[in-house]
């Protein structure tokens, strides 16, 4: 039996009404949420996410500020940028584009933004408050995948989970989020001696190291649900992710695509925080 499509499109379309309703509320009281995004450099991927993220913002009535920068962009004066956008009270969220040209210290950047306004959830304390269970922005991949579990009528509690991947932005906070969900959790990653030990226990697998065909049918236990995040390209240059999807399809019980699936609900949940970030704005302003 194959297995049923997570469609990200779908339901990020949902998750952007549903912004759209919370943002028309904001406005009803005088506040627009407003979401800065920083591009430095011509890198063509970020240019197209860019885009996508600005035209996501002005389908649900946010404002968006695009700032395009020159790679010959100093650091300080990025930094100075980000200091501005802090203390802008029309700017609810800051999104700085990565990756940053070589002569910028990314982790510095991450750190200047205002974690009232970290809203992709990079920063040290962005990544403590999710550790310890506090309020904080959630990291938009992983936030998105959890969106998709409960989509589906997934609840991790009780349920064994692998992590492929052990990133800042995806893997370990991936980890952290099914943790506070109940979740028995593992991550793997290159060191791990017997990836497929690992995943054929998992009623839960999520791919996210950047590397085609990681996961393969033998490696799936029958009905679990399959979350992709990589994104590649194969040999005839079409996106992939890091699932062997042909194969794994034929014996997962829900299984996302790529593209179309966990990419446009990062989006989504991207202007999820910046909503809730001018609502708590708001609130303190009340």
């Amino acid at each position: 039996m194959a297995a049923q499509l997570i469609d990200g499109n779908a339901l990020a379309k949902k998750i952007r009404a549903e912004v759209a309703e919370r943002v028309a509320a904001l406005k009803a009281r005088g506040l627009q949420p407003g979401l800065a995004v920083v591009l430095v450099g011509d890198n063509p991927a970020s240019q197209v996410y860019v885009k996508h993220k600005v035209n996501d913002c002005e389908s649900t009535g946010m404002r968006s500020v695009l700032e395009k920068y020159d790679a010959s962009l100093s650091e300080a004066e990025l930094l100075a940028r980000v200091h501005a956008l802090n203390t802008d009270p029309a700017i609810h969220g800051i999104l700085v584009q990565l990756p940053l040209p070589a002569h910028i210290d990314a982790n510095k950047v991450i750190e200047a933004i205002s974690p009232k306004k970290d809203v992709d959830g990079f920063s040290v304390q962005s990544a403590g408050a999710l550790m310890i269970g506090q309020p904080g922005f959630r990291p938009c991949t992983p936030y998105g995948c959890m969106k998709m579990l409960e989509a589906v009528g997934c609840s991790p509690r009780g349920k064994r989970a692998v992590v492929i991947g052990r990133s800042n932005i995806v893997g370990k906070p991936m980890a952290m989020l099914l943790l506070q969900a109940h979740a028995t959790v593992t991550i793997c990653h290159s060191a791990t001696p017997d990836l497929a030990a690992h995943t054929r226990e998992a009623d839960i697998v999520v791919a996210a190291v950047g590397k085609r065909n990681v996961l393969t049918a033998d490696m799936v236990k029958p009905g679990a649900v399959v979350i992709d995040v990589g994104m590649n390209r194969n040999e005839a240059d079409k996106l992939c992710g890091d699932v062997d999807f042909d194969g794994v399809s034929k014996v997962a019980g829900w299984i996302t695509p790529v593209p179309g699936g966990v990419g446009p609900m990062t989006r989504a949940m991207l202007l999820v925080n910046t909503v809730e970030s001018a609502e708590r704005a708001a609130g303190a302003a009340v």
